[in-house]
């Protein structure tokens, strides 16, 4: 049986250190190998806007922006993505001001109860940086992995192409 000082070393032993820039600032930790992105960004770094929902990569609610590319935090590893910049949720307005897609889900009654919308908010700015969903149905079927069981779907569609046509609406 291990004493409380050599659990603490192996504690330390099977761990690694990694920096992530999360929402422009650079973060270290020592996380075990097998810490999902989600599990250190919620449990490690107190970012709980990023949602749990389903943790097998089928729901969307984990969706955050990883160097530009939207990604389901539940299925990646933290440790493969040291180095990497994340944006989550807390990271999308800048001080007061709403990013765009924000405002256009608020104009656009684009939630209902609102478990699913940060995942929502990240996947639907990752496929415009990403340049993706130029028609209505391409913003489908590129959200189609984001499930709203509330049933917001449409004024999530709505919101993103207000805002791909330069918030003029459809």
């Amino acid at each position: 049986m291990r004493t409380e000082t050599q659990n603490h070393l192996y504690e330390k032993e099977n761990t690694y250190a990694l920096t992530l820039k999360v929402n422009g600032e650079e973060k270290k930790l020592l996380l075990k190998p097998w810490v999902s992105l989600l599990d250190g960004l919620r449990d490690h770094l107190n970012l709980t806007g990023t949602k749990k929902g389903c943790d097998h990569g089928q729901c969307g609610a984990c969706t955050v922006i990883c160097d530009g590319k939207r990604i389901l935090s539940c299925l990646t590893l933290a440790v493969m993505k040291n180095g990497s910049e994340i944006t989550t949720i807390e990271g999308i307005a800048r001080e007061d001001d709403l990013h765009p897609i924000q405002q256009a889900f608020i104009d656009h009654d684009a939630f209902q109860c609102g478990y699913c919308t940060p995942g929502q908010i990240c996947s639907a700015i990752g496929l415009i940086q990403e340049g993706k969903a130029n028609s209505r149905e391409e913003v489908k079927e590129l959200m189609s992995g984001n499930l709203c069981r509330c049933g917001a779907n449409v004024g999530i569609i709505d919101a993103i192409m207000q805002v791909k046509n330069g918030g003029s609406g459809e």
